[in-house]
């Protein structure tokens, strides 16, 4: 126990502040390339790559330049990246049958990857709303998501993706029971070591308009959102519960999403259950931070830092973030 007569002047706190060596030494949360995971839009065609408006510095790539970025990234030490898809708007369909073709952009990238010899993990998504003409996680049935239906989908969608050689399956959809019912199609099927990376607290945020703009999603044609299966932003309970289901079921990894807005929910979920827990930096916080420091002539990397600092320092073991790129190379010139 420490004495309690340490007082000013015998205690002053900025000794340890006063040199950049000393605050090193003393420094709680630290911040390093391989707690980054870049997540990437890949589009059809060769040597295309689409900037998105809403999303400075982040664009639309084709596989081709996608395997520069993986390569990039894995040279300045970060281990994984995450695929997000941009379906043309021909083949998307109300049940997203190309999400089950298996020659599809997803399948392509994750093969191209793996023949190319890149050595960083690769992370997809397993869900609908890509390859649906209505932009929602799942199937419709009188209006609203049919669960189970939904789930039975997603797990064909994760086994081709296994088949292909994904490492880390990460189903965002929301949808209940599916972590268990994608592990056992994984058993089943002998893809053991396949990892699952659980979007087990996702929030009904209005911070993922920019993702779906780069992702050509549309709800707009159903008038619903996605309040009847994402979580309530009001509530940290659920968000517990849902999180145990999904540990429960098989889950190796946790993930919450968004992040910022959520510090309280990864500190919660890390502290009471001890899981690999990730955080998913969203579209609307990265872009809120461009958009801050083009207001305020300030640098937004500065920005960037501070605010995965304080997302890892509530207990966050790794970050999806499109700053990952900027970041890292920050870090290895330090």
């Amino acid at each position: 126990m420490l004495p309690n007569n340490r007082q000013y002047p015998n205690s002053r706190m900025r000794r340890t502040r006063m040199h950049a060596w000393s605050r090193a030494l003393v420094q709680e949360s630290q911040l390093s390339p391989q707690n980054l995971i870049l997540p990437c839009f890949i589009i059809a065609g060769s040597n295309q790559k689409i900037a998105i408006k809403t999303m400075p510095g982040v664009y639309r790539l084709s596989i081709d330049n996608m395997l520069l970025l993986a390569k990039e990234a894995a040279s300045l030490g970060i281990k994984a990246i995450a695929i997000f898809p941009v379906i043309e708007q021909r083949l998307k369909t109300a049940a997203g049958e190309e999400a089950l073709n298996p020659d599809n952009l997803v399948i392509k990238a994750i093969k191209s990857i793996k023949d190319a010899g890149i050595n960083i993990g690769i992370i997809t998504d397993i869900a609908l709303d890509p390859y649906t003409d209505h932009g929602h996680d799942g199937l419709l049935k009188n209006g609203d998501v049919d669960n189970d239906s939904t789930v039975e989908v997603l797990c064909n969608q994760a086994l081709l993706q296994a088949e292909a050689g994904c490492d880390i399956l990460a189903p965002s959809d929301m949808q209940d029971g599916r972590i268990g019912a994608i592990r056992s199609t994984l058993e089943e099927h002998n893809f053991t070591n396949t990892m699952i990376l659980s979007y087990a607290a996702k929030y009904s945020s209005n911070f993922y308009a920019p993702f779906r703009e780069a992702l050509t999603s549309d709800l707009s044609s159903t008038k619903k959102d996605k309040n009847s299966y994402q979580q309530d932003p009001a509530n940290t309970d659920e968000a517990m519960h849902e999180v145990l289901l999904d540990i429960n079921e098989g889950a190796d990894i946790i993930m919450i999403k968004p992040a910022l807005s959520y510090l309280d929910i990864i500190y919660r979920v890390k502290t009471s259950y001890l899981m690999p827990t990730f955080a998913y930096h969203v579209s609307g916080e990265y872009s809120m931070l461009h958009l801050l420091a083009t207001a305020t002539a300030q640098d937004p990397l500065q920005l960037m830092l501070e605010t995965l600092i304080s997302i890892k320092r509530a207990g966050a073991d790794a970050i999806i973030t499109y700053a990952a790129l900027d970041v890292a190379k920050h870090l290895q010139s330090k």
